[in-house]
This record gives C-alpha cells, structure tokens and sequence, in this order.
C-alpha cells in the first residue's frame, strides 16, 4: 500500500493525516502529488469527491514551506475556486496540514465585509483561496497582489466556465509571474477549459481518476411524473418529511426561497442556497445540513456546485 510519506510529503503532513485518520492516498492523489511536488505543471480530471483538494493543496503546501516567508497582502500560492461554498471547505480542509507547517491560509469571498478580508490581509498569508470577483476587488482596491504566487491552482475550471468567470479568471492569472506552476483541477478538459489550458500551463501532465463510488450506475433513479400544481407540492412536501438528508435543486432563485417556506410551514427543517443569500446566511445552511439538524437543502444548481457533503441518501431534481 502507497502511503503519503511514499509520495514525498513531508512528515508534520503525513503525522496530521494520520492524526485525522486518512493513512491511504487516492487514485488521483497518487499520481499526481508527486508530480506538483516536482514542480510540473499538472491537469487533474476527476468529480467531486475524488480528492483533489489535497491533490493540488497538500504539494502548494509542502513547497511553501520549502520557500522563505509571506508578506502582507502577497501571497505565495492561490487557489481560485467558482463558488463561496467550495472557497470555504477548500480552506478547511487546507488549514490543519498548513498549520503542521507553520503556514497560514485564508479564504476571500463575496458576500462578506470586503473590510474583515483587508484586515485579515494586513497579516502575512501563504496560501488564498478566493473566488474571482472578490479577488479582482482587493486587488483593484491595492489590498491583494500576486506578484509572488509561485503556484496557482484552478479548481472545477469547467463549472467557472459555466459560470462566466474565465474573462475574470483571466485577468487574475495575468496578475502571477508567468513562470509559476500551475494546477488546473476540472470534470472535463475541454473547449473554454482547453483555451486556459494553453494560455497558461506548460507541458503539465495529466491524470484522471475514475468517478467517485456514488457515480450514476450505483445509483437508483426514479422519474415522478405528476398532475397539477398541488400534486407536485404534495409530492414535493412528502418526499421532504422523509428519513434522511436530501438536496433539492430548484431551477430559480425564488424557487428555491418559495419551496423553504413550503416545507418549513408543514414542520420540515429546510434550509435554502443561492447566490442572494448572504455568507453567514449560506454557511449556517451548510453547517446545519452537515450536521443534520436541517435534513432538507434547498438549492439553486450554480450554488450548490462542487460542495462535498456526505450521507445525502436523496437528490430531487424539482
């Protein structure tokens, strides 16, 4: 069995991975750590679920740590990621190995005082991980430079693609040195993913991962067809009391708002996301559906992406 000390980690990683229990690498994990690890420009294809987080962070890290010191307001490594939600576990996931290390992250996203993200700068950070419109803001502002990013990771490339980001996701990457590594994290690599792949990578090396235990065909899937407006509510309301935790994707904003006070006044603990929510508004939802104390998460399909949450028995699509 290869372990992560195999893959040339270093040893306060390895001891806090072991410390969370997490002795055995991924797929993705093993092919590609030692590769970031040696400084080649990497493509990782893979769903959410496969790992990837510690794929692209835990050699950021390690290198960081090898490579004097962070000033304010310039950090070494950046991660740019579509939504606030994956901004947010990425850096949770990110801040123990960093710790190990005696390196500091921090996550920058919309939706929170831009004024707590220039203070919380005004402090050395290593490793950002940011989303592009609040990024593009500090910067702007003259509070965030990247002239010192040695290695940058894009992660879910296709879904900021979706999304509209790459003219943003552009300008961000213009902002590093052009000769700093570059790991592009994503589902698929191809079309407006392709067009970053040759803008900003050179030579990197590809890997993929098979798709994540819970892929389609180890799924059950059911289609309801419904009469009426009440009848689908009525199936809606059912389906929502049951045992377990379970996503509903709405196609709208106002859908997703309609449908929590829907359940809510029939006793479900629901919860909504969506890009007008506000942060601690999104990551109460988030933490409560965790946790299970809201079974029930109403969201929008853009919001929701990339989050990694486990023992969700039920998606509906509404």
């Amino acid at each position: 069995m290869t372990t992560f000390k195999d893959l040339g980690l270093p040893l306060p990683i390895v001891r806090e991975l072991q410390r969370q229990g997490i002795t055995e690498p991924f797929p993705i994990q093993e092919a590609a750590i030692p590769d970031a690890l040696a400084g080649r420009d990497v493509l990782g294809r893979g769903p959410t679920g496969s790992g990837k987080t510690f794929t692209f962070g835990l050699p950021m890290l390690a290198r960081l740590a090898e490579s004097g010191v962070s000033r304010p307001g310039h950090p070494r490594a950046l991660v740019l990621t579509p939504t606030r939600e994956l901004a947010v576990q990425v850096r949770e996931r990110l801040d123990a190995p960093a710790n190990a290390l005696g390196l500091r992250t921090l996550d920058v996203v919309g939706g929170v005082n831009v004024n707590r993200h220039i203070r919380s700068l005004a402090a050395p950070v290593d490793l950002l991980v940011a989303t592009p419109g609040r990024a593009q803001d500090l910067l702007d502002q003259g509070k965030l430079f990247f002239d010192e990013v040695s290695v940058t990771a894009l992660d879910e490339a296709d879904q900021m693609a979706d999304m509209g980001f790459l003219p943003q996701v552009r300008r961000l990457m213009d902002r590093t040195p052009k000769n700093g590594q570059r790991l592009l994290f994503s589902a698929t690599l191809d079309g407006d993913v392709q067009k970053l792949i040759d803008r900003y990578l050179t030579d990197p090396v590809t890997h993929s991962t098979a798709p994540v235990e819970a892929s389609v065909d180890t799924m059950e899937h059911h289609r309801l067809l419904v009469g009426d407006r009440d009848e689908r509510s009525d199936v809606i309301l059912r389906i929502g009391a049951r045992e377990g935790k379970t996503i509903m994707f709405m196609r709208t904003k106002h859908g997703v708002d309609r449908q929590v006070k829907k359940l809510r006044r029939e006793g479900v603990q629901a919860a909504g996301l969506h890009g007008d929510k506000g942060q601690s508004t999104r990551t109460n939802a988030l933490a409560g559906f965790s946790d299970g104390s809201v079974p029930v998460l109403v969201a929008t399909d853009i919001a929701a992406r990339g989050i990694d949450i486990h023992d969700v028995s039920l998606v509906v699509h509404v």
